[in-house]
């Protein structure tokens, strides 16, 4: 892993679980994955197989946080990562995934707004 393999990554570029593992040095699962050898945080849409309601609104990505069951909060684990990254020098990459096992770039995002809050089933199917 190195700066340099992340800087070369262009928008369109297709990588696997360990391409994306090697790239990053983040972790092989989830769909927000922190690196801090890179400082970097992985977030990773999947269209095809998400508990969470991941969806475009224009230009912006609506990305539901970390938590599996239950309310999310701003202070777990990298959705904090994720909610103070204007401000905390973590560079945030997103991936989309269409075909299982490939991890589309889309490039490095910023927030666009602060984070909001809204009602989703969890795993569970609980609200």
């Amino acid at each position: 892993m190195s700066t340099e393999a992340i800087n070369n990554l262009k928008p369109g570029d297709i990588l696997d679980n360990l391409g994306l593992r090697e790239t990053f040095g983040c972790s092989p699962q989830g769909g927000m994955r922190r690196s801090h050898e890179t400082n970097t945080l992985v977030i990773v849409s999947n269209h095809i197989v998400n508990i969470y309601d991941d969806r475009w609104v224009d230009d912006v990505l609506h990305y539901t946080g970390m938590g599996t069951t239950g309310d999310q909060s701003l202070e777990f684990a990298q959705n904090r990562t994720l909610s103070e990254s204007n401000d905390n020098g973590v560079a945030v990459h997103l991936f989309e995934v269409f075909v299982e096992q490939e991890y589309t770039y889309k490039g490095q995002v910023t927030l666009s707004g602060k984070p909001y809050f809204e009602s989703q089933t969890d795993i569970d199917g609980s609200l």
